[in-house]
């Protein structure tokens, strides 16, 4: 049976968020926290296969102990097992530290419930948007990398072979790799599911095993947390709100209109230049 993990992260409702306009940072108080929604996209295709051809799904997130509402979610809607990463010592981290422990803690998830054939992860998160997390864990583990993939094809676990559509700028690339391999998906790949009443009573019951930096005794302490993490912010700002000149045009044909709107951005001189030519 296949052996899929899916890493999400609880982020900040990107519709709540604010700006303090005194020190340009985010408001994090009072804000709620979701799991950023391109990892659902993940998870729900970790599901489908589960549920087409059979898998073992494992959730993990690195984050503070509130995490374990996101990870609840994952188990109400299929997800078999989960796992919490949390420690003073992970605080800080930016990409590179991040993708180091979540690629020590796959490791630790293979050693505990068996070997990992595929994982998945978000194209990106809300809060960070670097879109460095998935491909880092894929080369700290030597796993084939699959990113921007908005459709998975075929999973042939008696060949060992995936097939996925990636969606780039100027078209779709169909690509086939060998497992273990990373993908990072995209909301195109799926519609997410609702939970079903099972799936939230099993969730309501449900304790995440929780592991610390104690968990990892042989992890190098310089390479997580703000120790190992070489990203500086040096500077944020709000962009400056300028006020935009606005004119509604409500005429009776959409000639007559066409005709005003032709006029207001050419100025009446020159449409009627251009008119007379």
């Amino acid at each position: 049976m296949l052996h899929i993990v899916v890493c999400i992260k609880q982020v900040p409702d990107s519709r709540e968020i604010r700006i303090d306009p005194k020190n340009n940072t985010l408001i994090r108080q009072g804000v709620p926290s979701i799991v950023n929604f391109y990892d659902m996209h993940g998870l729900e295709e970790a599901l489908r296969i589960k549920d087409e051809q059979g898998a073992r799904v494992t959730v993990v997130t690195m984050g503070p102990p509130p995490a374990e509402k996101g990870l609840k979610e994952c188990i109400s809607l299929g997800a078999d097992e989960a796992v919490l990463v949390t420690d003073r010592g992970f605080a800080g981290a930016d990409t590179l530290a991040t993708s180091y422990v979540v690629a020590r803690t796959i490791r630790k998830i293979a050693e505990t419930w068996g070997p990992v054939d595929m994982v998945f992860c978000g194209k990106q998160t809300l809060d960070g948007d670097t879109g460095q997390v998935g491909p880092g864990v894929a080369c700290r583990l030597d796993l084939e990398q699959l990113t921007y993939v908005n459709k998975v094809v075929q999973v042939d676990e008696e060949n060992r072979k995936v097939r996925v559509h990636r969606l780039l700028e100027d078209g779709v690339e169909v690509v086939e790799t060998s497992m273990p391999v990373l993908i990072t998906a995209l909301k195109e790949l799926n519609k997410v599911r609702r939970a079903s009443l099972s799936g939230m009573i099993r969730a309501a019951r449900y304790k995440p095993v929780v592991w610390t930096t104690a968990d990892f005794p042989d992890l190098e302490r310089a390479k997580i947390g703000l120790k190992g993490s070489p990203t500086i912010v040096a500077k944020t700002w709000v962009p400056e709100v300028k006020a935009v000149k606005t004119k509604m045009i409500a005429l009776d044909t959409p000639e007559a209109a066409a005709s005003e709107l032709a006029g207001e951005l050419l100025g009446h001189a020159e449409l009627q230049t251009v008119l007379e030519a």
